[in-house]
């Protein structure tokens, strides 16, 4: 494959996904700049792999390689305990859970719901957090997934369950009295 023809093929298969690939390097980094690091070296491995593109599902080919690629950069440049959410606020905007909000008080427990559920989020296992954010964030389906992971589907499922059980059981957990998770945000998750 001439150099022309793998810049374009890049350019369609890759470029597409670029906001999935940096969504997903958020998540799995936690930082906006780490994540910008990760998919500039995914894109690198994209493109030099590009010829060994099949035609086959390039949202998962994409992901499967940030994916990949963030782990090998966690592990270079990491230490062993990760704080998976850095700035609360940033991801509060990009992709906190929108609920219809008619008065102040249905906004501040909103706002403490979202909070909630990603202090939960981030105490998952990374498998169970990786498989939650490529289902409810990215929007993939059971198959993409098992492709980006290279897991079974019937791995992914279970992976999303216990991940679902888990966050229910953190968020419903609570002394009467303090701020905790509504019914109608529990409900949201089974």
């Amino acid at each position: 494959m001439s150099s022309a023809d793998a810049n374009a093929r890049f350019r369609s298969v890759v470029l597409p996904h670029l906001d999935d690939a940096y969504s997903l390097a958020r998540w799995l980094t936690g930082s906006r700049a780490d994540s910008e690091d990760v998919v500039q070296d995914a894109c690198l491995r994209a493109l030099r792999g590009i010829g060994n593109f099949s035609n086959g599902n390039a949202r998962a080919w994409v992901l499967a390689i940030v994916r990949h690629t963030a782990y090998d950069w966690l592990h270079k440049n990491r230490p062993a305990v990760l704080v998976l959410v850095e700035d609360v606020e940033a991801v509060k905007r990009t992709q906190s859970i929108e609920w219809d909000v008619e008065t102040p008080e249905t906004a501040l427990i909103a706002q403490d719901d979202a909070t909630l559920l990603e202090a939960a989020i981030a105490t998952l296992p990374t498998p169970f957090r990786e498989t939650l954010m490529l289902r409810e964030v990215q929007e993939l389906g059971y198959r993409e997934i098992a492709d980006v992971t290279g897991v079974s589907i019937g791995t992914v499922m279970s992976r999303l369950a216990r991940a679902r059980r888990r966050l229910i059981s953190t968020m419903t957990k609570g002394e009467p009295g303090q701020i905790g998770w509504s019914a109608r945000s529990a409900a949201a998750l089974g």
